[in-house]
């Protein structure tokens, strides 16, 4: 199977550079993967397509304030975006410089943070911090709000808040799970009200979300890894959901990523539990645990596009982006939302 494959046109237009004026204000295409048909609704009526019984899985991922911008000992200018804290002193790092630096050169991040290359591992740089404040805390101090390449103006305020989910509760993400934007604390609530079963994982995402594959065949691909933490209460939720007839709608792809992940490697079962995945969905992969899902549109040439026409079948895809490009939707982290039905 061939990149090419997953290749579209978007008006440049479509995307979206600011999110909706009410976060449940976007519109949402349903997509029932077999009867093959899309319907045009919106986001607010979501509580109109679940039922009592089944179970929303949220990744509660919070963004970290991520980039940095500094110089170097010669005095070149530098970006910092730090993929994973990895202790209170050292990162791995993505650096954007006219040379590349060499191990053991300086940084001067922010004009105040000391940091040394320790050691380059393919695109990312192991640094340290040379800092009396951990890590943590000098992102939240000195950082800035990593908005996706593809939102093409500077970060506001207002995005400190909007590109963070209502429920974002563990740091560590440099982009934000964006399916989980749309919703708030009422919508949240009424969820619940109807008996739908709130349930948590914890993926952080990382950068690597936004590249394109660029091997012309995608079985060549490397996948970018990341850390999900899948808590017990989870577990149990779904077991019980699906005991009783309920469904699991995951809640954005890094939600199912972690579900698909975990079931993958314990032999279809789901167990509590940390762990880091590389998984890589393709059409012909046979979702464990997964029945429905909820998503944004995807980059073109994308892992993300591949997932969701794993999950929903190519040519389902290929029409309802067809048809959502024609409908003029908002596309990507701050744009419409999709609704899945998995292809049978």
């Amino acid at each position: 199977m061939k990149t090419q494959d997953f290749d579209f046109y978007l008006p440049a237009e479509l995307i979206a550079q600011f999110p909706a004026e009410h976060r449940t204000s976007s519109r949402l295409l349903y997509l029932d993967s077999i009867a093959q048909q899309c319907q045009d609704t919106f986001f607010s009526s979501l509580p109109q397509l679940v039922r009592s019984g089944d179970v929303m899985v949220f990744n509660d991922t919070r963004v970290i304030k991520a980039r940095l911008f500094g110089k170097k000992d010669s005095g070149g200018k530098v970006e910092v975006l730090v993929e994973r804290i990895l202790n209170e002193r050292h990162v791995l790092a993505a650096i954007r410089a006219s040379h590349a630096p060499k191990p053991d050169s300086r940084l001067l991040l922010a004009d105040v943070i000391p940091a040394t290359v320790i050691e380059r591992t393919q695109e990312f740089y192991k640094l340290r911090f040379d800092h009396e404040l951990p890590v943590p805390e000098l992102l939240q101090r000195y950082g800035q709000l990593p908005l996706p390449p593809y939102i093409t103006r500077s970060a506001f305020n207002s995005d400190e808040m909007r590109y963070q989910t209502v429920y974002a509760k563990h740091a560590g993400a440099v982009a934000a799970p964006t399916a989980g934007l749309h919703f708030d604390q009422g919508m949240m609530n009424q969820l619940q009200s109807l008996g739908v079963t709130i349930a948590y994982v914890t993926l952080h995402v990382g950068a690597g979300t936004f590249q394109p594959v660029r091997v012309e065949h995608i079985a060549e691909h490397t996948m970018h890894s990341e850390i999900y933490h899948i808590p017990q209460s989870t577990v149990d939720a779904i077991r019980n959901a699906k005991s009783m007839g309920g469904r699991v709608l995951a809640v954005g792809t890094t939600s199912l990523r972690a579900l698909e992940a975990c079931a993958s490697a314990h032999q279809g079962q789901l167990a509590a539990g940390l762990d880091e995945t590389q998984i890589f969905i393709t059409p012909g992969y046979r979702f464990q645990v997964v029945e429905r899902l909820l998503t944004n549109f995807h980059l073109p040439r994308s892992t993300l596009l591949m997932l969701i026409s794993a999950f929903a079948g190519m040519e389902n895809i290929r029409n309802a982006y067809q048809h959502a490009i024609n409908q003029r939707y908002r596309f990507f982290s701050y744009g419409d939302a999709m609704l899945i039905e998995k292809e049978l």
